[in-house]
């Protein structure tokens, strides 16, 4: 095996904005991140839902509906076989 072939791999610290640090192990070094684990919200589970002039509420209302007709789709076509 030939030497020196495994780059260094030396303890870090990563620090998020938050304050937060993780001791890990990096070839890259210490090393600062904007967001982690402990302040994302798919991790805290603190999401905020930002509803833009009804746009959520509209969305639900314009796909609601189309189940139903669907279903009356459903029931007029057998009866046009029929005939």
């Amino acid at each position: 095996m030939k030497p020196d072939l495994h780059p260094v791999y030396p303890p870090s610290r990563i620090v998020c904005a938050c304050g937060n640090v993780i001791e890990s192990r990096s070839t890259r070094g210490s090393f600062h991140v904007e967001i982690c684990s402990n302040c994302h919200p798919f991790f805290t589970g603190k999401y905020k839902l930002v509803d833009t002039e009804g746009r959520v509420e509209r969305f639900r209302k314009k796909y609601e509906a189309k189940p139903a007709a669907a279903e009356a789709k459903k029931a007029k076509a057998p009866a046009k076989a029929k005939a």
